[in-house]
């Protein structure tokens, strides 16, 4: 046994049983999410932005695959909170196995969201961008981790009301323009939950001149 096993043991998130952080029963037991539009949250042929929600500068889809809850919504907080590298790997890998049954319809670089820089070097890692690059190697896409640059700190999401949430964005994403700008782009988080990051990064894409964004997380 390792010290790692002694700090953070390798049990089920979801069970309890003994092996493994996300078990093959608990995994097999996880409601999985119906496409809807970005922006209404109505339900929506493969995630496609609704017509009558599009936006000049916004997100034309969204892939997401399994409910913010359960198993999935431990091991996503075990991985931002407590440092857990070896449950980010079986949750990347029980992803990526599904992602492959409903592949994003946009094709293109994936995006990972970035994190202030403060905040990166607190937890050691962006876990957007570590599970991103995985996703995008094993998908055959490129994969592009300094598109976005996050240039100010930000209170969580999580402890703001909604109707706050879009003004703490406001602004914190801008381009890193030493990079060639790709016509089409997969932007990727960890969960989407008033999609409000999501929509802001789409924004700042699209006003820099790419022309489709497609929004992919874990959860939702």
């Amino acid at each position: 046994m390792n010290l790692l096993d002694l700090v953070f043991p390798k049990t089920c998130l979801g069970c309890g049983s003994q092996g493994h952080y996300l078990c093959e029963n608990c995994l097999g037991n996880l409601k999985f999410l119906e496409p809807v539009c970005p922006y209404c949250e109505k339900p929506s042929i493969d995630g496609f932005t609704h017509v009558k929600c599009r936006m000049v500068y916004g997100l034309d889809g969204l892939t997401s695959i399994w409910d913010y809850e359960g198993a999935i919504k431990k091991a996503i907080l075990a991985l931002k909170y407590k440092y857990s590298t070896e449950v980010g790997k079986e949750l990347t890998n029980a992803f990526i196995r599904e992602l492959e049954e409903v592949t994003p319809l946009v094709k293109g670089i994936l995006v990972p969201i970035p994190i202030h820089w403060h905040r990166e070097n607190v937890r050691g890692f962006n876990q957007s961008e570590e599970i991103g690059e995985e996703v995008a190697r094993q998908m055959d896409w490129k994969f592009v981790s300094d598109f976005l640059v996050k240039v100010r700190s930000t209170s969580s999401q999580v402890e703001l009301p909604v109707e706050k949430r879009k003004q703490n964005l406001k602004g914190v994403f801008v381009m890193n323009f030493k990079l060639p700008i790709p016509g089409s782009v997969i932007l990727f988080d960890d969960v989407f939950t008033t999609g409000s990051t999501l929509r802001e990064a789409a924004k700042v894409l699209k006003r820099a001149g790419v022309e489709k964004v497609w929004g992919l997380t874990i959860a939702k």
